[in-house]
C-alpha cells in the first residue's frame, strides 16, 4: 500500500478508523449527499455513486434476469431453515455477480442493482386480509425468527471480513396493513403484545443472525412514527439489542412526519426527527433528507448528527468491499453463469416442491393413479405466469406455468384437454360452458384457482384489490360458482390453490377431492406441482398461516391487538389449522416419555417420542413441538410454537426422537414486557400441525401430549 494512499482506501486498517478517515474528508455537502438511498458520486474522493436500494424477498428482484424461488410465505411453508439458507445464498450469488458485472460495464449500478437488499420481510401476518401478507414468514413469531434468520445468514454469507450481501429486516415495526392506510395509522398494542408477537423476529434477525440493516416501517407505533421513534430504534433496538447496522426508512417515510402523521411542521423537523432519533438514511430524499441543509441552519441538528448516522451507512459499504481493490473481496469474482443456472433452478424446484401444502386428499385420490386415463384442466390460472411469480420478483426465461408442467409430465395414452371455465373474479356470460358440460367425462379434472398478484399485494400494485388488500377472503364469488357447477355434474375435482394468504371456501372444500395450496411457485412451479400431482414427490409442505372459515371470524382489521388472531390466541375452529399439511403417506406419534415431570426454575425439560411412517409411500414430516403455559399470572398465547425439525422416512420405518426445551421456551411476557419464567403447570404437545381441535378430523395425524411442572 502506498504511502500516500489514503487511510479510507486501506483494506487492512481497522475498519471503524476508514469510516472515520472518509468521513473526515467529506465536506458538508458531500455528506448529506450520501444520507439517502441514491447516494451521489464524489469523483474527487474516488467514490462511485450507489443506491442502497435493491430487492431480494424471492430472488433477485427489478433487475432483469433472475432466479425466481417460491415467494416467501411459500418459502415459509417448507419449515426448512437448511433449504432457505441455501436459496438466499443463490440470490446473493446472483446479486453479486450481476452487481460487478454492470459495475464493469458502465462503472457505476443504478437502483435494484446493488448489494444492499432490502430483504427479508420479517412483519407477523396477523390479518390474511393484508395483501403484502405474502411478502412474509407467516403468522408466528418463532417461525418467522427461524426462517428469517436462516435467509439472512445466506445473503450475508460467512466470511470473516465481507459481506456477501447486506441484509434488511423489515418494516420495523407493528406493521401489517391496512395498505391505504399505511401513512396514517397508529398502531396501538400493549407493551406484552409488542415483546410477544411483534419484536421477538427482530430481536432474533439483530442479536442471532446480524442482519446488517432495519426498515422503519410508515405508520406510528405507540403514538411515534417508526422511522422517527426514540423508543423503538433507540431504546430497544440499539441500546437493548445492540444494534450495529445502519436503519433506513421505507420509502417516503420521512415525509409522511409532517404530510400524515402531523408530529411535525415541515421537511426539516421531520429531518431532524428522523436523525435525531436513529433513521440513519432516508428512501426517497424528496422533501425529506434532502431537508438536512435547513435543519442544521436552524439549529436541529449538528453536523455531529449526520456524521453519526454516516458511519452507520458507510460502515455497510465497507463491509460490503466496495472501497477495497476486488482480489481481496471474496465475492468479486463470482461468474454471470451463476444467474439463472442449472443448480438455481435445481434448487427453485426443490424449493417449490417441498412448499406445497396438501391440504384434502379425500380416498387418497393424489397421487394420479395408473388407470386414470383422461384429464381435464381447468381454471384461470392454469396457464397464468403472474401466479408463478407474487410480487417483488425477479424475471426468469425458464418459467413454467402449471399447464405446462401437467403435459410435460403426463404419461403417453392420457388424453388431456384445457378449458379455462373461469375467469379470476368476473362472472362468465354464457351458461353453456362447454368445461362444464364435459367434466364429468374426464376421470379427473383438475382445477388451478384461488388468487393472483392482482388480487393482493402493495398499495399501487395490486390492481384489483383493495389498495393491495382484499375486503373479504373468501375465494372470488365467479370461481365459487364454476366449482360449483363442475361438482354438480358429479366430477372429480382437483382444486389448486394459488396465492399468498388464507382463502375461506364457503364450502368448497366439501365438493373437491383434493386440495393442493401452492402459493406463488416461482419459475419451476409448474414442474414441481405436476410432479407432485403424479406422486414422483409426496407433499410435506406445511401452513404458515391459519385459513379461517370466513372473514367473520376475523377481527377487525385496523385492530392490531391480538385477541382472536392467529392461531395463538384463536379460540374458534378455522378451516385449516397453522402447522396443517398432509401428505401421501401416514405418520404416527408415539411413546412421548420425560426425563423429568417437575422441574427446578432453570432446569430443561428433556424426553423422547418415536415417529413412525405408516403409509406407503416414503415422505418428510414436519415434527411440531408446541407449548402452553397453563397457570400464567396474564394472557400467554393458548399454544406457542416452539421447536420444529423435518424427518423422513421410509414406508415402515420408526425412529425415535429426543429433545431438550431450554427454560427460555417456557418463560411467558408480562404485562411489562418483560421476560420471565413463572412457576407453574404446563401442557407439551408434539405433532403435525397446531393442537387446535379441527387438526384431528382433517387427516393429520394424532399428537402426543404431557404435562410438566416448574417449581419455584
Amino acid at each position: 500500500m502506498s504511502e500516500n494512499c489514503p487511510l479510507y482506501l486501506n483494506p487492512d486498517a481497522p475498519l471503524e478508523e476508514r469510516v472515520n478517515d472518509l468521513i473526515s474528508r467529506m465536506t458538508l455537502e458531500e455528506k448529506i449527499s450520501q444520507m439517502c438511498n441514491s447516494c451521489a458520486a464524489i469523483p474527487r474522493l474516488g467514490i462511485p455513486a450507489y443506491d442502497y436500494w435493491s430487492e431480494a424477498l424471492h430472488g433477485v428482484a427489478r433487475n432483469g434476469k433472475a432466479t425466481v424461488f417460491p415467494q416467501a410465505i411459500g418459502m415459509a411453508a417448507t419449515w426448512d431453515t437448511e433449504l432457505i439458507e441455501r436459496v438466499a445464498d443463490a440470490i446473493a450469488s446472483e446479486a453479486r455477480a450481476k452487481f460487478h458485472e454492470t459495475l464493469r460495464k458502465f462503472g457505476k449500478t443504478d437502483i435494484y442493482q446493488g448489494l444492499t437488499m432490502w430483504s427479508p420481510n420479517i412483519n407477523i401476518f396477523r390479518d390474511p386480509r393484508w395483501g403484502r401478507g405474502q411478502e412474509t414468514w407467516g403468522e408466528d413469531p418463532y417461525l418467522t425468527g427461524e426462517m428469517g434468520a436462516a435467509f439472512v445468514r445466506g445473503l450475508q454469507g460467512k466470511d470473516p471480513h465481507y459481506l456477501k450481501t447486506a441484509a434488511c429486516a423489515k418494516h420495523y415495526t407493528v406493521h401489517s396493513g391496512p395498505e391505504k392506510e399505511r401513512h396514517t395509522f397508529n398502531a396501538i398494542v400493549t407493551r406484552r403484545e409488542l415483546f410477544d408477537t411483534y419484536l421477538p423476529a427482530f430481536k432474533k434477525l439483530v442479536t442471532e443472525a446480524k442482519v446488517e440493516a432495519v426498515m422503519g416501517a410508515y405508520n406510528r407505533t405507540l403514538g411515534e412514527p417508526c422511522c422517527g421513534s426514540p423508543y423503538l430504534l433507540k431504546e430497544i433496538l440499539r441500546n437493548q439489542w445492540g444494534f450495529k447496522g445502519h436503519v433506513v426508512s421505507d420509502c417516503g417515510a420521512i415525509n409522511d412526519f409532517h404530510l400524515h402523521h402531523q408530529v411535525t411542521k415541515d421537511g426539516a423537523e421531520s429531518a431532524a426527527l428522523g436523525i435525531k432519533n436513529g433513521c440513519d438514511m432516508a428512501c426517497i430524499c424528496t422533501y425529506s433528507y434532502e431537508n438536512l441543509t435547513e435543519a442544521l441552519n436552524r439549529g436541529l441538528i449538528t453536523e455531529e448528527d449526520i456524521d453519526h448516522a454516516l458511519r452507520n451507512t458507510l460502515r455497510t459499504r465497507f463491509k460490503l468491499g466496495l472501497f477495497d481493490p476486488q482480489e481481496k473481496v471474496p465475492y468479486a469474482h463470482i461468474s454471470m453463469s451463476v444467474v439463472g443456472c442449472e443448480a438455481h433452478r435445481k434448487l427453485a424446484y426443490e424449493t417449490a416442491v417441498k412448499s406445497a401444502v396438501l391440504l384434502k386428499n379425500h380416498n387418497h385420490i393424489l397421487p394420479v393413479k395408473p388407470d386414470v386415463k383422461s384429464i381435464l384442466i381447468v381454471g384461470p390460472n392454469a396457464g397464468n405466469v403472474h401466479v408463478l411469480l407474487g410480487n417483488y420478483y425477479g424475471l426468469s426465461d425458464s418459467m413454467t406455468t402449471f399447464m405446462e408442467g401437467l403435459v410435460g409430465r403426463l404419461p403417453e395414452g392420457v388424453r388431456m384437454e384445457f378449458m379455462p371455465g373461469s375467469l379470476l373474479t368476473d362472472s362468465k356470460k354464457i351458461k353453456n360452458d362447454w368445461s362444464v358440460a364435459s367434466a364429468a367425462s374426464f376421470d379427473l379434472v383438475i382445477a388451478f384457482m384461488g388468487l393472483s398478484p392482482l388480487l393482493e399485494g402493495e398499495e399501487g400494485e395490486a390492481i384489483l384489490s383493495d389498495n393491495g388488500d382484499r375486503e373479504d377472503i373468501a375465494l372470488p364469488k365467479a370461481q365459487q360458482e364454476y366449482i360449483r357447477d363442475l361438482a354438480a355434474t358429479g366430477a372429480k375435482i382437483v382444486l389448486v390453490l394459488t396465492g399468498g394468504s388464507a382463502i375461506a371456501l364457503n364450502g368448497i372444500e366439501d365438493l373437491v377431492e383434493a386440495i393442493l395450496w401452492v402459493g406463488y411457485p416461482g419459475q419451476e412451479g409448474g414442474r414441481a406441482i405436476a410432479d407432485l400431482i403424479f406422486g414422483d414427490h409426496s407433499p410435506s409442505g406445511k401452513l404458515p398461516i391459519t385459513f379461517p372459515v370466513s372473514t367473520d371470524q376475523l377481527p377487525p382489521f385496523r385492530e392490531y391487538s391480538m385477541k382472536e388472531r392467529t392461531y395463538r390466541y384463536m379460540t374458534s375452529s378455522p378451516l385449516f389449522p397453522f402447522g396443517f399439511g398432509l401428505s401421501y403417506t401416514q405418520f404416527e406419534y408415539k411413546n412421548l416419555q420425560l426425563e423429568h415431570p417437575v422441574l427446578s426454575a432453570g432446569e430443561a425439560l428433556r424426553g423422547t417420542f418415536e415417529l413412525a411412517n405408516v403409509g406407503e409411500y416414503e415422505g418428510e414430516e414436519v415434527v411440531q413441538v408446541y407449548l402452553s403455559d397453563l397457570e400464567a399470572s396474564t394472557i400467554v398465547p393458548l399454544q406457542k410454537l416452539i421447536s420444529f425439525q423435518r424427518v423422513r422416512l421410509k414406508p415402515g420405518e420408526t425412529v425415535q426422537l429426543s429433545f431438550a426445551i431450554q427454560p427460555e421456551a417456557m418463560m411467558m411476557i408480562d404485562d411489562e414486557g418483560n421476560q420471565v419464567l413463572e412457576p407453574g403447570k404446563f401442557k407439551l404437545t408434539i405433532g403435525g400441525a397446531a393442537p387446535i381441535q379441527r387438526s384431528l378430523d382433517l387427516g393429520a395425524p394424532q399428537p402426543v401430549q404431557a404435562y410438566f411442572e416448574v417449581k419455584g
